[in-house]
């Protein structure tokens, strides 16, 4: 290439026009108040609360309806309201720790942006921790979310899944809280050693509190909103809840319809209750009506956190069993006319099978069951999940 006569300059590279040109790639800067630790710990507190009960109360339902090994014929009967007020804590804790999570979420993610990502290996675990927490929770809550509204939009089996996932998020904010713990302890109240170095106006000022009280707000409105669904005295206020305690038939709501289940007419025009064990015998409808009748008061609580009281009669489970031949405390194996499903074949240990409230339910609220209701016969035991509590029962087995 030829040098250029002298006094003339080598022509430099084209620039492009400005409005074509890249910005400079730099990371955000945030000069907000509210993204700071104090804001954080305060909200992580909140979260944290939300979360451990939605765990334990899991915890609760799960071993319920899959007893381990160690917990079988230990499950207790009593209180009648128990599933009833666990699962209605889960599903309300659960929907607040949605508002307090995204919250959460918005005070800390500017730390998202920190330049450079990684400083150290130590730096990259602990990213990559906090990573697998936010991951976790965001999946579990979304996912209970639409579990509530019984839309399915995934390929997976959900509880099982959720079982696991709960597991994650809850390793995930023990570790979070063990690597963050000095920063929590500095910030944890106001007169914490990190919350007084902070500017006399960052410490808790105006801007902070009303932030935490927007947030506080937005969780008593989703409460108060929903919770009505299984706290009966706030149902007039159960507007964004997908079910209202007293609709449905005979006054009480219905997740799995008998069209929905492939429970036909036909198919319980011949009904007969099959009870076998030591001495099995078969019982028609008109028979078992002629047993003594026993009434309950128990409420349905279900797992998307509805609950309702109702009336219901019909013949004991301790009785039917007896007549079958099977020694006090026998577990019971129970068989629906459901074509199919995950609870078709449900089975109740001795300490429910022995309980004078556990009943083979063959009214409801003064009238025989509905077919939405499991006509002919259904099962109604105390503190149980509604998924156990066996539509259109055809079959007893006696363990």
């Amino acid at each position: 290439m030829e040098n250029p006569p002298p006094g003339r300059r080598r022509p430099g590279p084209r620039r492009l026009p400005p409005a074509l040109r890249l910005p400079a790639l730099r990371p955000p800067s945030f000069s907000g108040r509210l993204h700071d630790p104090r804001t954080a710990t305060v909200l992580g507190r909140w979260l944290g609360l939300a979360l451990a009960v939605c765990f334990l109360t899991g915890l609760v339902s799960h071993f319920l309806q899959q007893p381990p090994p160690w917990l079988l014929g230990r499950l207790p009967s009593r209180p009648v309201w128990g599933y009833r007020l666990t699962q209605g804590a889960h599903v309300a804790f659960g929907l607040a720790a949605i508002v307090l999570l995204f919250a959460k979420l918005w005070a800390v993610y500017p730390r998202l942006f920190v330049w450079p990502p990684v400083r150290s290996v130590r730096h990259a675990l602990g990213r990559l921790s906090v990573a697998v927490l936010v991951a976790a929770a965001v999946f579990q809550v979304l996912t209970g979310l639409l579990n509530i509204a019984e839309w399915y939009p995934w390929p997976f089996s959900f509880v099982p899944v959720h079982y696991a996932v709960a597991w994650v998020v809850a390793g995930s904010v023990l570790l979070h809280v063990a690597v963050k713990a000095p920063e929590i302890r500095s910030h944890w109240g106001r007169r914490s050693a990190g919350t007084l170095a902070l500017p006399e106006a960052e410490r808790d000022g105006p801007d902070r509190r009303s932030l935490l009280l927007g947030v506080g707000a937005a969780v008593g409105a989703v409460t108060v909103t929903t919770v009505g669904q299984s706290l009966t005295p706030l149902a007039a206020l159960d507007l964004l809840a997908p079910r209202h305690p007293g609709y449905g038939p005979q006054g009480l709501p219905v997740n799995r319809t008998a069209a929905a289940a492939g429970v036909t007419a036909q198919a319980v025009r011949d009904w007969r209750l099959e009870v076998l064990g030591p001495a099995p015998y078969r019982l028609a409808l008109p028979q078992l009506a002629a047993l003594p009748q026993h009434r309950v008061r128990l409420p349905i609580a279900c797992v998307e956190g509805w609950s309702a009281d109702g009336d219901w009669a019909g013949v004991r489970i301790r009785d039917l069993l007896e007549r079958a031949g099977a020694r006090p405390g026998s577990a019971l194996r129970v068989v629906s006319l459901e074509a199919a499903g995950a609870y078709r074949v449900t089975e109740m240990g001795g300490e429910y099978a022995e309980d004078p409230l556990t009943l083979l339910a063959l009214r409801l609220n003064g009238e025989v069951l509905s077919a939405d209701h499991g006509y002919p016969a259904r099962i109604i035991a105390p503190n149980r999940p509604g998924v156990l509590q066996t539509k259109w029962v055809a079959r007893l087995e006696v363990l």
